[in-house]
């Protein structure tokens, strides 16, 4: 039997029963201490000859018991294990991310690689089903991570990409997005996207005609997503950490600049949108998952079996209700008193 708790915060409400229960002894105590002072041991007790001070004691125990109880079925505790056929429904999302040097500028904080990984899991947090994968690319494409539901390992492996994950320099976004175009699991059109996400710099891998051949053949639609400034752009950093050194190129530090008008032509001929993130920050959930791909319809994906555990917190709310009707049920009084008093 495997034991769980979904609310195992709320186990600090225990401390409430045992303030509780200290509010109350000291209640008896000072009681007892204002008795005595009111009158004699001897008239003291024909005072109290009715009431029993066990009753009382049992009575407040019942009602830090009954809390106790109703403190146990708020942490929501679940045992017994069955399983549940569920069917998935969702589209298939492969990002591909580009891993150049470039991708290190700061005119982005913290670069526009950091960047762009924040803005991929901004729209993964938004996915319910669908599939996602993820392809990086420099000079030579690598899938990455395949398609997959298991957001939690899809954030581990994006959380270590970095420059070094594509073994080759350079930026060839069109190879990426052919990479990407294979990495789906099967053939059948539409029901998928491309999201790239780039500065946009190409080294004439024809990236249009690859956005056009995906959407055309294959029924993928290309997203792009631009970011760096356009205008007058950021130097390179020489390694990814904060060294303070800039790649140079024959005695002078190299500048990159975002290319806006690849990647708008891309979207254009892949049948997506361009995004352009610039040096801004946006909500790429928002305006990339809400406001596009999730109007699209979604397919049917083999149904998934999950593992849930039964709800059992009836168990401690009702015995806590019991012990709340039993506590309103019983005197205070001795017993033989409260027989005279029924008499």
């Amino acid at each position: 039997m495997s034991l769980r708790f979904n609310n195992l915060i709320s186990l600090h409400l225990l401390w409430v029963v045992v303030l509780l229960a200290g509010v109350v002894a000291l209640g008896f105590a000072r009681r007892r201490r204002l008795l005595e002072r009111f009158a004699t041991a001897n008239l003291l007790g024909y005072l109290t000859d009715q009431i029993s001070v066990a009753r009382q004691w049992i009575k407040a125990l019942l009602v830090l018991a009954a809390m106790t109880l109703l403190v146990l079925g708020i942490i929501d505790p679940r045992w017994g294990v069955y399983y549940e056929e569920v069917p998935r429904r969702g589209i298939d999302i492969i990002f591909v991310l580009d891993v150049s040097r470039s991708m290190l500028a700061r005119d982005l904080a913290p670069s526009r690689l950091e960047r762009a990984k924040q803005y991929i899991g901004d729209v993964v947090d938004l996915c319910a089903g669908d599939r996602v994968g993820l392809v990086t690319f420099a000079g030579t494409p690598v899938l990455t991570c395949p398609l997959t539901v298991n957001y939690g390992a899809f954030r581990m492996i994006l959380d270590e990409v970095n420059i070094r994950s594509s073994p080759r320099g350079g930026t060839l976004i069109g190879d990426a997005v052919r990479r990407a175009a294979d990495s789906f699991v099967d053939k059948d059109k539409g029901h998928k996207v491309i999201v790239v996400i780039t500065d946009g710099e190409d080294q004439e891998s024809f990236p249009v005609e690859a956005a056009r051949d995906a959407f055309k053949e294959k029924g993928i639609q290309v997203y792009t997503v631009g970011l760096g400034d356009e205008s007058q752009g950021s130097r390179v950093p020489a390694k990814d950490d904060r060294t303070g050194l800039y790649l140079q190129y024959e005695g002078q530090e190299v500048w990159t600049k975002m290319n806006p008008a690849t990647l708008r032509e891309m979207a254009m001929a892949g049948g997506g949108a361009y995004i352009p993130a610039g040096v801004k920050t946006i909500d790429l959930g928002q305006l990339l998952y809400e406001d596009r791909i999730a109007r699209q319809e979604r397919r049917e994906f083999e149904a998934g079996r999950i593992e849930l555990h039964r709800v059992q917190y009836q168990w401690f709310a009702g015995a806590a209700l019991l012990l709340l009707l039993v506590e309103t049920w019983m005197s205070d009084r001795r017993a033989a008193a409260a027989g005279q008093a029924i008499g």
